[in-house]
């Protein structure tokens, strides 16, 4: 399959958690700059963030809950980069479209949102790649690489897509870099959620991996490099 080479780029704790909890506001970008023995190593984390690759996958519900429908937009005059974002429910709006844009080299909207904010703005930077009921991610990989020769893609979403991606064998590489800290909590998202198994059948799902890199970095951080066995 003809698509681009992805990577799963990630800031977990040391036990899988990608947020501080489930409780409003919380989120590692907010919190772990407050925390002693944490916010000593963090910003290793942002210099690899500026060494990935040139265009980014994520969902516009994470874009939303870092700010960028508002006049704080964190997102900034980045005009090397694009981005791809699945945004099915809107969390995007006209504001946060705009901002992405002014600050992007190129946005690709990815919605099944027939009422979707972007459809009322016409801007050359921005394409929208609509789905009828669902997002057929195998197929929306094929066209990022066929019709926008998108060659290599760096992946930060959320638990939820990224199990969905790496189930479906759309991730070739995970790179990881663990904070030094515990955060648990059953419902805190990890960096790969999705759907428990519930039967052997299931254990296909499973994917395994080889390990290809471990950098240590200082003040008890680790990145770790794996290649996913698809």
């Amino acid at each position: 399959m003809q698509k681009p080479r992805t990577t799963l780029f990630m800031l977990m704790s040391f036990d899988g958690k990608i947020s501080t909890g489930i409780g409003k506001g919380l989120d590692f970008d907010k919190d772990l700059p407050n925390i002693k023995g944490i916010k000593e190593g963090l910003n290793q984390y942002y210099e690899l963030e500026q060494k990935t690759d040139i265009v980014s996958f994520n969902s516009g519900k994470v874009m939303a809950k870092i700010g960028v429908n508002t006049p704080k937009n964190p997102i900034k005059n980045i005009k090397q980069v694009s981005f791809v974002l699945v945004d099915n429910k809107s969390h995007l709006n006209k504001q946060g479209i705009i901002n992405l844009t002014n600050n992007l080299k190129r946005l690709y909207l990815v919605t099944t949102n027939n009422n979707h904010p972007a459809y009322k703005l016409n801007l050359e930077n921005l394409d929208i790649i609509k789905y009828q009921k669902k997002v057929d991610f195998k197929n929306l990989f094929l066209k990022l690489k066929d019709k926008y020769s998108i060659k290599r893609m760096t992946i930060q979403s959320g638990g939820t897509l990224n199990s969905k991606l790496i189930r479906d064998g759309l991730i070739n590489r995970v790179s990881i870099v663990i904070a030094p800290c515990l955060i648990g909590g059953k419902k805190t998202s990890t960096i790969m959620d999705g759907d428990s198994l519930k039967d052997k059948t299931e254990l296909k799902h499973i994917k395994s991996l080889k390990l290809l890199k471990v950098n240590k970095l200082k003040n008890s951080y680790l990145q770790l490099t794996y290649k996913i066995n698809n």
